[in-house]
């Protein structure tokens, strides 16, 4: 059986390292930026805006002349960006035509925190270490519990939260499950025993807390 599964470590970087993911996080955050402002001009001038693709291809034509500063660093940052800003809108017209509130999607600020970006492409694990595109080997607090062999990693995201940075790594990984034998049980959890089962056996409640 196949299944997506995502592994989160916290990382041990270099003064050099942090400042280059904060920079990787504001291209992220710019990117949405201009994605939602050309979204809103364009849908003002013309009742229709642009979708994650579209933009992309925009952005990408830009890059030669005003934002050449975007080939330092990966093309999946600005790319995944968009992705999520498409989500975004899809999500703000389901809830306006189920009759939710819709939550138009609001412009990133660095005062609301530095946030995060994902990365896709040639991601590789090794013990205790990551590999990102553009970025390099980045060293893992962790050791053994990303998987290194047997999966296929799909993407990594970045983020940082008090200080701390973190990688969640997306995998797709196929597992055995086994098959049910013997006769069904019904099992019924409670609070003074924590399982009676229909076939008589109980279970005590160990309270360890």
């Amino acid at each position: 059986m196949e299944i997506l599964r995502a592994y989160k470590v916290e990382l041990d970087l270099k003064n050099k390292q942090r400042t280059m993911l904060l920079k990787c996080a504001g291209v992220a955050r710019w990117a949405w930026n201009w994605g939602l402002a050309r979204r809103i001009q364009e849908y003002e001038e013309t009742g229709r805006s642009s979708n994650a693709i579209e933009q992309h291809r925009q952005l990408n034509a830009l890059k030669a002349t005003e934002y050449s500063w975007l080939y330092n660093y990966s093309k999946s940052i600005p790319q995944e960006a968009l992705r999520d800003l498409d989500k975004a809108y899809q999500n703000f017209f389901r809830r306006k035509k189920n009759g939710e509130k819709p939550g138009f999607p609001k412009f990133k600020s660095r005062k609301r925190g530095i946030g995060s970006f994902r990365l896709t492409g040639a991601i590789r694990v090794e013990e205790g270490r990551i590999r990102l595109p553009r970025i390099g080997w980045l060293r893992l607090k962790e050791r053994g519990y990303i998987p290194t062999e047997g999966v296929h990693i799909l993407s990594a995201t970045v983020s940082e939260r008090a200080g701390r940075w973190f990688v969640s790594v997306q995998c797709r990984e196929e597992i055995e499950v086994a098959r049910a034998i013997g006769e069904p049980v019904g099992v019924d959890l409670g609070i003074k025993e924590m399982a009676v089962c229909s076939d008589g056996r109980r279970f005590e409640n160990p309270r360890a807390l």
